[in-house]
């Protein structure tokens, strides 16, 4: 990203290439694609990520979750993100696991990886029921990031391994994704992804999935962006769903050296 382009509002990226330096309040959106880009937020500045998504999975009943991510700038190219979400369903309410990792980016403008970063993450046991896995994971997502013109695309691919005997969540399990972004008119965009869960083992394994997400999105100011949007399955035990999100820069907690 020497564009810093957001996946859910990667047409930012062409409004701020004349901009030197970056605005750090811009916000740089993770949502609503499963994949992020290699952009971190500005050293010291601090941004919200919160959503709804209804869930159906066939006869199943519907499932409301509300996931939230705070992105906080710790260093220049680095970026620590603490995400956690609440399960409501069948008319109770829970909160399923949290997760915390650092995002790093290694490489700008380089050839053929384009903007790369790494994300190693690690994912604590909170949540209750099955609202979350019972089980401490370690993660590695490796992000490469390109811009085409006033389209820009993130392309990811990560390995998770957690601990347990596998009874409530497989052992190991991997991920691929492919976002794509764009400027429809005025403040208005489009966000599109094919994304996809490899098979897994053991006695919570499952078949693989594959998904498709898209819908439009809106910049009301450069630190506040929304999202919409539709998941689509392809194969595997995917539900469909509806979201709906924001992206907010709340502003600079601290000034970072030069």
């Amino acid at each position: 990203m020497s564009r810093y382009h957001p996946v859910a509002l990667l047409f930012v990226a062409a409004r701020m290439a004349a901009q030197q330096p970056r605005d750090p309040h811009a916000v740089q959106p993770e949502r609503p694609t499963v994949a992020t880009h290699a952009g971190t937020v500005a050293t010291g500045w601090l941004e919200i990520e919160a959503g709804l998504e209804h869930d159906r999975l066939g006869r199943t009943p519907a499932t409301l979750s509300t996931p939230t991510v705070l992105k906080l700038g710790i260093a220049d190219h680095a970026q620590l993100s603490i995400a956690a979400t609440t399960l409501h369903a069948a008319g109770a309410t829970r909160f399923g696991d949290l997760t915390t990792g650092i995002k790093w980016r290694l490489l700008d403008d380089a050839p053929v990886v384009g903007d790369f970063a790494v994300l190693p993450s690690i994912t604590f046991p909170t949540g209750a029921g099955d609202a979350g896995s019972g089980t401490t994971a370690l993660s590695l997502l490796a992000i490469s990031s390109h811009a085409f013109g006033p389209v820009s695309m993130d392309l990811n691919v990560g390995y998770t391994r957690r601990g347990g005997d596998g009874s409530r969540a497989p052992a190991t399990a991997t991920v691929w994704t492919a976002s794509f972004g764009g400027p429809i008119a005025g403040i208005f965009g489009w966000a599109a992804e094919c994304y996809g869960y490899p098979g897994t083992s053991g006695p919570a394994g499952q078949a693989p999935i594959v998904a498709l997400l898209a819908g439009p999105t809106a910049l009301v100011r450069s630190w506040l962006a929304f999202d919409l949007g539709v998941i689509e399955p392809v194969s595997g035990p995917q539900p469909r769903a509806l979201y709906a999100g924001t992206v907010y820069n709340v502003g600079r907690l601290w000034r970072g050296r030069r």
